[in-house]
């Protein structure tokens, strides 16, 4: 349906819009050559009303307003072709209405190709906004281009369109992939004044005895209402409603909890004749949508007057209640997300109102909280903030959620990340998040306790994409090691002029040994004293100061030499040494040894073992 809606208007969406334009030099007729270019917005969503040649490689080009009503001038879209390859063009659009916006912050026009489909910004050093004298101290957005591809054609734009028949194609796709289990149902809400759909998906998976509640017992179905596209060149919001819906109608288990207690509404594009002929803002009759909330007729805006009876119908039921209304909107001239609120005179509703952007604004790592406002201007009165605060019940919260065109800043404050189509369906996946957490922070639904949040996630597992990969058993089977004998490998230790002699080096032991530390140890370098370059001195020097100290070694059989003035004492030692018999075998005392590890085997054990064995004999 929405297809075959869009062919029929398709020769109402070129109101005004250039439509196959060749620009050729002053003084040249007949076929266009290349370098020619040719301009064309006579598209869905296209919005281009003249293109000039000024320059031998500048254009000037102009905006059309919107339909209507000439006030409005700042979204474009259009497309170049029968270009040269490393054609070099300086275009500047002349007729901007919008002087306060990010051209100078960031925002940057995109462009794609038809070899290069996704969207991309031209870099911030080929674009330029200013005030020009040559165009009537008019405000001039100037951008460079180089075309790189003769066979390619160009598409430009202020943000990444969102059209009529991208919707359409969206809602039927995710309609038939839900298959038996309905998530979610779809109907035509209202025509609009060129017969396009309105579309209103209901998502809704509360259970049967849920229903059977009333108003009186404080037990009804809550329910959140959502708008977009109120504005037709607010294409990011489609983006954030596309990926709230995605992630609603989703196997995400807060998704679940949402859609088993609450009911939503979401009316994904509210101007579908704006957005299909390329306004700015305004719908077929040239009004500002959010301006006549308060005053809409079934004959002009028809898609107001159907909201506002499906809002009024839920506000007076017995079953229901709307605890939020939501509008999504696009911003040119500030970064980030944030919300618009309403001021009240009862201070508790006030409070209550304050809560969820402030949720909100935990959630989101892109909301910027000095952009947030709540007021209550009276040029606002037409907005659908405003009229759900003064014509639908005290518990209604309506809000207007902004995302900017441009980027958020990052932790810094100081850099700026543009938007992409993932980065704005993450603000819709936050919206849901916040829902979720507003609800437990009012009780209405119960905070999970800590024991069972670990149970549930070790139930749940390591999601599927950090488990190990499958191995075959037969190919990487582990094959039992051979039985062998094994016995203990030798270790040997070779010195590190680690001395443990006293500093006589001599006297007081058995048979030409020193009697430091039992006498048994072989003979030894003198010590080394502080200062010396020798690994140890110092280790070495303090065991030879204190070799008059008492120090009993486990490897010795006699004691060391004890201290002067203990005359028993040396008697005692003397007729032990006396005793001894002087061809007893003594072994040597082990010694460090430095291993080098990559040569760690038992044949080289071996080998090093029976070479410390030689020295040793020698």
């Amino acid at each position: 349906m929405g297809d075959s809606d869009s062919e029929d208007s398709d020769g109402e969406g070129g109101l005004g819009n250039v439509s196959r334009v060749i620009i050729r030099p002053p003084g040249q007729s007949g076929k266009a050559k290349r370098g020619h270019l040719c301009f064309d917005a006579a598209f869905e969503t296209g919005n281009l009303g003249k293109a000039e040649l000024v320059g031998e490689f500048e254009y000037d080009l102009f905006l059309r307003p919107d339909t209507c009503n000439p006030r409005f001038r700042f979204w474009f879209n259009f497309t170049v072709d029968n270009v040269k390859q490393d054609q070099r063009v300086l275009f500047n659009i002349v007729n901007i209405s919008k002087s306060r916006n990010l051209f100078n912050s960031g925002l940057t026009p995109l462009v794609k190709s038809s070899s290069r489909p996704k969207w991309q910004r031209l870099p911030k050093r080929q674009v330029f906004f200013y005030r020009s004298a040559m165009h009537q101290g008019h405000y001039v957005l100037s951008f460079g281009f180089n075309f790189d591809k003769e066979e390619d054609v160009y598409m430009f734009a202020l943000a990444m369109p969102y059209s009529y028949s991208r919707l359409q194609s969206y809602l039927n796709v995710i309609d038939a992939r839900q298959g038996t289990e309905k998530r979610f149902t779809r109907c035509v809400l209202v025509k609009s004044l060129q017969n396009r759909n309105v579309d209103l998906l209901t998502i809704d998976q509360v259970t049967h005895s849920q229903r059977s509640t009333n108003r009186l017992e404080r037990s009804f179905i809550r329910v959140i209402v959502i708008l977009c596209r109120t504005h037709s060149s607010e294409a990011p919001a489609s983006h954030v409603c596309q990926g709230l819906i995605e992630f609603l109608v989703g196997n995400h288990p807060i998704a679940q909890v949402l859609r088993e207690n609450f009911v939503f509404k979401i009316v994904p594009m509210v101007n579908p004749d704006g957005v299909f002929l390329g306004n700015n803002r305004c719908n077929l009759m040239g009004q500002d949508m959010n301006r006549n909330w308060h005053v809409a007729s079934e004959f002009t805006q028809p898609e107001l007057h159907a909201i506002r009876n499906v809002l009024k119908e839920l506000d007076n039921s017995d079953t229901y209640q709307i605890d939020f209304v939501i509008d999504l909107h696009a911003n040119n001239s500030m970064h980030g997300c944030f919300i618009y609120g309403n001021t009240y005179e009862d201070v508790y509703r006030y409070e209550r109102h304050l809560v969820f952007p402030r949720l909100f604004a935990n959630n989101a790592k892109d909301y910027i909280a000095e952009h947030t406002m709540f007021n209550a201007d009276e040029r606002k009165m037409g907005s659908v903030r405003r009229y759900c605060c003064e014509r639908l019940s005290d518990t209604v919260n309506a809000y207007t959620l902004e995302v900017s065109m441009a980027g958020h800043y990052l932790r810094d404050g100081k850099t700026i990340a543009l938007y992409n189509e993932d980065g704005y369906h993450r603000v819709g996946r936050n919206l849901a998040r916040t829902l979720l957490q507003y609800y437990r922070f009012i009780n209405v639904l119960p905070v999970p306790l800590v024991s069972e949040m670990r149970q549930q996630g070790k139930r749940r597992g390591r999601p599927r994409t950090h488990h190990s990969r499958s191995r075959s058993r037969t190919r990487y089977e582990v094959k039992p090691r051979p039985k062998t004998t094994r016995c203990h490998a030798p270790i040997a230790y070779t010195n590190l002029s680690i001395c443990y002699d006293s500093a006589g080096g001599g006297g007081g032991g058995v048979g030409g040994v020193s009697s430091d530390e039992g006498g048994f140890s072989p003979t030894r370098p003198m010590p080394i004293a502080p200062g010396s370059s020798c690994f140890s001195g110092y280790r070495n020097y303090r065991r030879a100061v204190t070799a008059s100290c008492g120090h009993h070694d486990q490897y010795s059989l006699g004691t060391s030499e004890p201290a002067a003035g203990s005359r028993h004492k040396r008697r005692a030692a003397a007729a032990v040494a006396a005793a001894l018999p002087i061809d007893v075998p003594v072994p040597p005392k082990p010694y460090l040894s430095i291993i080098d590890l990559n040569q760690l085997t038992r044949g080289s054990l071996k080998l090093k073992a029976s070479s410390f064995d030689a020295d040793d004999r020698r």
